[in-house]
C-alpha cells in the first residue's frame, strides 16, 4: 500500500492549499514553492507513487493531467506564450512527493531542460 502524502491531505482539504481545479479524478494547486511565476501542481486523487505505478487503469485519469493543464494554461494567460509540463520520477528524476504529478510552469522563459 502506497504512503499517505501531503498531496493526499490538499486532496481531501484536511489542510490549505491554493487549489485552481478539483473534479473526480484530478486536483490542481500553486506550488508553496514556485520556481516560475505560474507554477501549478496537477496530481490525480487516487494515491500513485510513480509513473512506475500507473497502470492501464489509470489511462483516463493520467489524460485527464493534460486536460486540465491545457484549461489552467488558458485560465492563467500562458497558453499563447507557452509553458512547460514536467513529470519526475524518482530520485534521480527529482521526484521529491511520491504521489504522482505534473508541474505546469510557466510566465517567463524557462531555458533549456537540462544544463550541464
Amino acid at each position: 500500500m502506497a504512503e499517505e502524502t501531503i498531496f493526499s491531505k490538499i486532496i481531501r482539504k484536511e489542510i490549505p492549499a491554493d487549489v485552481l481545479y478539483q473534479d473526480d479524478l484530478v486536483t490542481a494547486f500553486r506550488d508553496i514553492n514556485p520556481r516560475a511565476p505560474s507554477h501549478i501542481l496537477i496530481t490525480p486523487n487516487k494515491l500513485i507513487p510513480t509513473v512506475n505505478d500507473v497502470e492501464a487503469d489509470d489511462e483516463a485519469m493520467m489524460g485527464r493531467l493534460f486536460t486540465v493543464a491545457r484549461k489552467l494554461a488558458e485560465k492563467e494567460g500562458v497558453s499563447e506564450d507557452g509553458y512547460r509540463l514536467i513529470v519526475n520520477c524518482n530520485p534521480h528524476g527529482g521526484q521529491e512527493v511520491y504521489h504522482i504529478h505534473m508541474h505546469l510552469l510557466a510566465g517567463r522563459p524557462l531555458g533549456p531542460m537540462l544544463v550541464g
